[in-house]
């Protein structure tokens, strides 16, 4: 195995592209649907990729996926400069946890993305306090 890039489904796809690049995510390749509009989008910020799907998009196929948006997932995304990143995310997202040293030694903060999935960000910074 090489790696992993959940394929995330979503409502409006256009206003997913908007959120994930104010986070610092680069859209790679889109794929058209109805009126020209993206149905599928892979975006990509460093060594962390992800695809975002319409439901739309599925039709009546993988009846087993939700169609609700968020769900039962958390997606942990290990990064460096923590503190900078927290404060040009601060005014563009609904943060659900600030910036805090965790019991594991990593210091985290978590947001809600605008589809309701829940991202967590994390470094370990050894014994640097939040």
């Amino acid at each position: 195995m090489e790696s992993i890039a959940p394929n995330l489904f979503v409502r409006d796809i256009q206003a997913t592209i908007a959120f994930y690049q104010q986070l610092g995510f680069q859209l790679v390749m889109t794929v058209p649907g109805e009126n020209d509009q993206p149905q599928w989008a892979m975006m990509a910020n460093g060594n962390v990729t992800f695809m975002f799907q319409t439901y739309a998009s599925l039709g009546d196929d993988l009846p087993q996926i939700s169609r609700q948006d968020g769900g039962s997932l958390l997606l942990y995304i290990n990064l460096k400069d923590i503190r900078s990143f927290f404060k040009t995310v601060e005014g563009s997202a609904s943060i659900l946890q600030p910036l805090h040293k965790t019991f594991y030694g990593a210091t985290e903060f978590a947001i809600s993305d605008n589809n309701n999935f829940i991202l967590v960000f994390a470094e370990n910074e050894g014994d640097a306090a939040a």
